[in-house]
């Protein structure tokens, strides 16, 4: 297939509230689609968005949109939807997500209860932004008014030494606690296993992806890794990374990185190659005030992949 035409469109997306973590806020989100067309008549499209505080640098989110367009083009020609392409299986309709709810002390039982109605089992909580026990006091009160269908996915972003983290995980015991991800500051594979021995739900690693060698894959410290597909530099490179993470027991959830609906497009084709039964952090595309083209909707907690051949991207306008 030959490209016969390439164009970069800049975007700046704004947030209908700020996004927090513990490495600070940002209330707009900037990139640039890829669009390449072909001698078919096709177009394929990518997302560039970096986010160099999680990892995303320039050169990994070109590249990522590069290869999602290229596979995009290849996927249309061969008459398939990319999770199938990529797969090799029957294609994937929709996948379990959970809600992203932001920061713990921003939430509210109505937001609570608006998740459970939309049909969302998981709840996607931010931490590390005060002090651990006042946290800890959130959470407790948070658990006292959470509906009976829902559990909640906390993500620390690396905020805490080992002491706080160790205090946090005691506490979390009984506690409606789907999952941790990132708890330590200075991450390393004895300390995260120390600390996953303690707890009953599955710890995870996001932001340290560095840690991903042999080592770890023989002797997993932690239960879970989630995989942002812009970080890895691509879909391949992210496939690769969750069948070797599968096959050594780890779970694979796959996250966007509040890309605009290209890109979460994308990396839902990969969430329902690699892992069609996880509920994936995919459930981004309602923090957005306008976007880039038409987001996959989300009914009764799943998230609607499309049918057609590609990536089923559709711009605005």
């Amino acid at each position: 297939m030959n490209i016969v035409a390439a164009d970069w469109l800049p975007y700046t997306l704004s947030l209908r509230a700020p996004w927090q973590t513990s490495q600070g806020a940002f209330s707009e989100r900037s990139g640039r689609l890829l669009r390449l067309q072909a001698t078919e008549g096709l177009s394929g499209w990518g997302d560039a968005a970096p986010l160099p505080e999680f990892g995303i640098s320039e050169a990994a989110a070109t590249a990522f949109a590069d290869e999602t367009a290229r596979l995009d083009l290849i996927a249309q020609k061969d008459g398939l939807p990319l999770n199938a392409w990529l797969s090799g299986e029957l294609p994937i309709t929709s996948l379990g997500v959970n809600a992203n709810l932001g920061a713990i002390a921003t939430i509210t039982s109505n937001a609570l209860k608006s998740a459970a109605d939309a049909g969302f089992s998981i709840v996607k909580i931010k931490l590390g932004q005060q002090a651990v026990a006042k946290e800890i006091t959130l959470l407790r009160q948070l658990c006292l008014e959470l509906p009976a269908t829902l559990t909640l996915r906390l993500d620390a972003n690396r905020a805490w030494h080992f002491a706080e983290a160790k205090i946090f995980v005691e506490v979390c015991t009984g506690l409606p606690i789907e999952g941790l991800e990132e708890p330590l500051t200075e991450a390393d594979p004895v300390a995260l296993a120390q600390l996953q021995s303690a707890a009953n739900f599955p710890l995870a690693i996001d932001e340290s992806i560095h840690l991903l060698d042999a080592h770890f894959f023989q002797y997993p410290p932690v239960r879970r890794i989630v995989i942002k597909p812009a970080r890895q530099g691509g879909l391949l490179a992210s496939t690769e990374l969750a069948l070797r993470a599968r096959a050594s027991g780890i779970e694979v959830i796959i996250t966007s990185s509040l890309e605009s609906a290209c890109g979460l497009l994308a990396c839902a084709h990969l969430a329902a190659a690699v892992a069609p039964d996880s509920i994936h952090g995919l459930g981004t595309a309602d923090w957005f005030l306008q976007d880039t083209g038409t987001a996959p909707a989300i009914r009764s907690g799943r998230l609607q992949l499309p049918g057609t051949p590609g990536l089923g991207f559709q711009p605005a306008g």
